[in-house]
């Protein structure tokens, strides 16, 4: 996915540029999930404050939008129709890349606390999130087929909006709770905040969260991609060994 520069936790691209006036300043309850055999999903907390040098202003509501980003893919997003009695694939678009899980928490309703302008040059919003068609050629409507893919994956969790999650306390302390599903994908996330008045993003914070398999299910993942063959005798030998135990159970119990 296209970002713009790395912001550091004042929201400044080089030591250069002026402070903003109100600052982020943000953590995360852990900067790294662990994926094992019986992983059913993760919690993860980003929490912070606004720093400030001068009093709070009194001119516009201040708003707080959070946002965790899964590794990006790219996917190609069918149209099957019905021809001749089946149901066969016709068109399809390819979008470059597509986040694997993306979630989306504010303050307010997204669509009244972030200009258009501001969503699209730093990809907040879900639709923003995709990266632009890789081959769209026969399609009329590309836009169609990634708003189809994306009301598949928000049905299925794997992206979420979730307007006034982010509990905001006296305009200075503010919470966000994310539910991570069980089939995350492997790789590095990435976490950010966007403090906003009136539509505009006047400061913002970003963080790596890592999620990793380990233990035997890591083990497994990794002799699965580096030793195939070692990985498919060993999967046929298990299964010849689950086979005979249930007949031996089986032929068992028949003779009491």
């Amino acid at each position: 996915m296209s970002y713009p520069l790395p912001l550091t936790n004042g929201g400044t691209s080089g030591a250069s540029a002026p402070q903003a006036p109100e600052q982020v300043v943000a953590g995360m309850s852990s900067d790294a999930v662990s994926i094992t055999t019986s992983f059913d999903g993760s919690e993860i907390l980003l929490y912070g404050a606004v720093k400030r040098e001068t009093p709070i202003p009194s001119s516009s509501l201040l708003q707080v939008i959070a946002t965790v980003e899964g590794p990006s893919r790219s996917v190609t997003i069918r149209r099957k129709e019905r021809r001749f009695g089946i149901w066969v694939n016709t068109e399809s678009v390819v979008v470059g890349a597509a986040p694997s899980f993306y979630a989306v928490a504010t303050t307010a309703p997204l669509r009244l606390i972030l200009d258009p302008e501001e969503d699209a040059r730093f990809r907040i919003s879900i639709p923003t999130a995709m990266r632009s068609f890789a081959r769209p050629l026969d399609v009329e409507d590309p836009v169609e087929f990634t708003e189809a893919m994306i009301d598949m994956r928000m049905a299925e969790g794997s992206y979420r909006l979730d307007d006034g999650a982010v509990t905001l306390v006296d305009d200075t302390l503010f919470r966000a709770d994310f539910r991570l599903p069980a089939n995350l994908v492997e790789g590095t996330y990435k976490t950010r905040i966007f403090l906003l008045r009136q539509g505009r993003v006047i400061d913002s914070y970003s963080a790596p969260l890592e999620v990793r398999k380990v233990g035997l299910e890591r083990w497994l993942y990794r002799l699965a991609f580096d030793q195939p063959l070692v990985y498919g005798l060993m999967s046929l030998l298990i299964a010849a060994v689950a086979g005979w135990g249930a007949s031996a159970a089986f032929r068992a119990l028949q003779r009491e």
